[in-house]
């Protein structure tokens, strides 16, 4: 009789995605599993924007909970929801191998430009404050909700276009609906995005943990991401705060660029940093100290004051 992974996850169609996107790595690994849904606090306070809900924990709460009490051994999160520090008893002990990492425009219309008037549904202030400085003539309106309830607030005419994750775009079939691909280096991505990050309480089993690890865990992309955070913990960065970092892997050299911007768009701060891949937590710690040295630091301590306003 193999083990079985109780597997907890949101409800939306893009959380189910993921959900089953595990279940199928931990089943070709001979391991037995159950899908568990659970509401969050983001998934029910639609109204509001995430940087007022406060964003730590905003969509990994309720399934922490369950992980401490045991009704379920893994929850499943989209890599770029997480927290850059987790609470005490929890881990990440996988990252799925990432998908494109970059940010899209998905609109109904055939033609939307970032160059002409335009209005962009997003929540996220990482976009808004890019867009704010890269293209100042555009319009950006909050919009929140899952993929599909976004896509038909566009459709019914609160904006042109939306900015989202290639990766959520694609695995929910909307590629067709995607009118242009985002640059880089203007629109480098929010910490984790593309990646799917598996979580458990410390008390899991090691033996079932380390099959987890070996069925889910994308050697490559984990070098990435523990960049990534390590840059993102230092900058305590939530989902409300507008950092970003993405760390490339060619041969054993990992190169991590990564910053901050300003709410109003004024600022913007973009550092590189790369060095040997063993050396990812540090790397994210160097490029930290680089950014404040920069006038990070003043940046990141005017949008916190700004944000608890």
């Amino acid at each position: 009789m193999s083990e079985l992974v109780r597997i907890g996850t949101r409800g939306s169609k893009l959380a189910l995605w993921q959900a089953y996107h595990v279940e199928e790595l931990l089943r070709q690994a001979g391991l037995q599993t159950e899908i568990v849904l659970i509401d969050t606090k983001g998934d029910q306070v639609l109204d509001v924007s995430i940087a007022k809900i406060g964003s730590k924990g905003v969509f990994t709460q309720e399934l922490e909970d369950q992980l401490s009490d045991g009704r379920i051994d893994i929850a499943v999160h989209s890599a770029k929801d997480m927290q850059s520090n987790l609470p005490e008893g929890f881990e990440i002990i996988a990252f799925t191998e990432r998908e494109k990492v970059n940010d899209v425009l998905v609109s109904h219309k055939g033609s939307v430009s970032l160059d002409g008037p335009v209005v962009l549904g997003t929540s996220s202030t990482r976009r808004v404050a890019t867009l704010k400085h890269f293209y100042p003539q555009v319009k950006t309106v909050e919009v929140r909700g899952n993929l599909q309830t976004r896509i038909r607030k566009m459709e019914e005419g609160l904006c042109d276009a939306l900015v989202l994750a290639f990766a959520g775009a694609h695995r929910m079939n909307y590629d067709s609906m995607i009118v242009q691909e985002l640059d880089l280096d203007e629109f480098t991505p929010a910490v984790g995005q593309g990646s799917v990050a598996i979580e458990v309480s410390l008390n899991i089993d090691e033996s079932l943990k380390q099959k987890i690890i070996a069925a889910c865990d994308h050697e490559e992309t984990s070098y990435r991401l523990r960049a990534e955070r390590a840059y993102l913990r230092i900058l305590e960065g939530g989902c409300s705060i507008p950092v970003f970092a993405l760390a490339t892997l060619a041969d054993d050299e990992l190169t991590l660029k990564g910053g901050i911007v300003s709410l109003d768009g004024k600022e913007r701060i973009s550092i590189t940093v790369s060095g040997p891949k063993e050396q990812a937590e540090q790397l994210g710690k160097q490029l930290a100290q680089e950014v404040f040295a920069a006038g990070g630091k003043e940046i990141l301590d005017q949008i916190k004051s700004t944000l608890n306003k």
